[in-house]
């Protein structure tokens, strides 16, 4: 197999009797997109700050190209961290020009300006950025130092739909040019769109880990039919015999075959002039997983 470009053995990381982390154990190959998902406290965060050689595990190893995460590994790798405070007043061609003296080895700016779309504000202060703008600033940043590992926590966060896609397709080109990517959503469409394979964690554990079709393979069968409760004039969704649940105003039903779940419902007099259906998603899987319940 190959070596994985960079890799968690057995990471834990406790503080006092909590165990934040409890085990995990993956790798990244080379040019890959690697998505860590899971609800708000399952250790995501501090997984990757272990990795990113912030903070250090209670135990385990991190192993970059086969070695242990070394301060000169760390120059290989580029940070956009979820909340990120910059030097006030300073435009975007400043704060490009004070990031790269912060590294012995940078990329081009003419290039990091092309590559994300910073031409048209490079002289606005960086604090009169909308969204989408200072994402882009932020993941130029991280990409000063030309890493061959990037990690992206939570990169689309706050933003809307346009800004968002705007992202998606930095990410792809990046991710076009061989680097490795770490990424932490909680967009599972983004997931789905981005990586490659992706870690699902609760706990401090990781609870499913896979390419995204694969794991769907695996854990779903059959498609999800949503109706109106209306159109079924008055019957119980129960009669059907098929796993349910409300949304909305809506019922969606699991089942194992399309055609004869149709046949069934035409059979029932059921009017399908408002149905739909679809197949299961990453954010089925992720709430199949981890539950429904609301995290703090």
């Amino acid at each position: 197999m190959t070596k994985a470009h960079i890799e968690a053995n057995h990471l834990e990381k406790a503080y006092g009797k909590i165990k934040a982390v409890d085990g995990v154990s993956f790798g990244v190959q080379r040019g890959q997109c690697f998505g860590l998902l899971g609800p708000n406290g399952a250790g995501k965060t501090t997984t990757i700050e272990m990795m990113e050689g912030i903070i250090p595990p209670s135990s385990g190893e991190v192993l970059f190209c086969g070695e242990p995460l070394s301060k000169e590994s760390q120059h290989k790798i580029g940070i956009q961290f979820q909340n990120t405070s910059l030097q006030d007043f300073l435009t975007v061609r400043e704060c490009l020009d004070l990031f790269s003296n912060l590294y012995r080895h940078t990329r081009s700016k003419a290039e990091l300006i092309d590559l994300c779309s910073l031409e048209d504000f490079l002289d606005r202060d960086n604090r009169k950025l909308s969204g989408g703008q200072r994402q882009r600033l932020l993941l130029a940043l991280a990409l000063i130092n030309d890493p061959e590992l990037v990690f992206l926590d939570e990169p689309t966060t706050g933003l809307d739909p346009q800004a968002r896609r705007n992202l998606w397709t930095l990410v792809e080109k990046i991710k076009s040019e061989g680097k490795s990517i770490i990424l932490t959503t909680h967009y599972m469409e983004e997931a789905y769109a981005l990586c490659d394979e992706i870690a699902i964690m609760d706990k401090g554990k990781i609870i499913a880990q896979g390419a995204p079709k694969e794991l769907l393979k695996l854990y779903f069968e059959g498609q999800y039919i949503e109706i109106p409760e209306s159109d079924l004039q008055g019957k119980k969704p129960e009669i059907f015999n098929y796993p349910f649940h409300r949304k909305g105003e809506n019922i969606e039903f699991h089942v194992p075959d399309v055609k004869l779940a149709l046949a069934e419902l035409i059979t029932q007099d059921i009017s399908l002039n408002h149905m739909s259906v679809r197949s299961a998603s990453l954010e089925d899987l992720f709430l199949h997983l981890t539950g429904k319940d609301l995290r703090e």
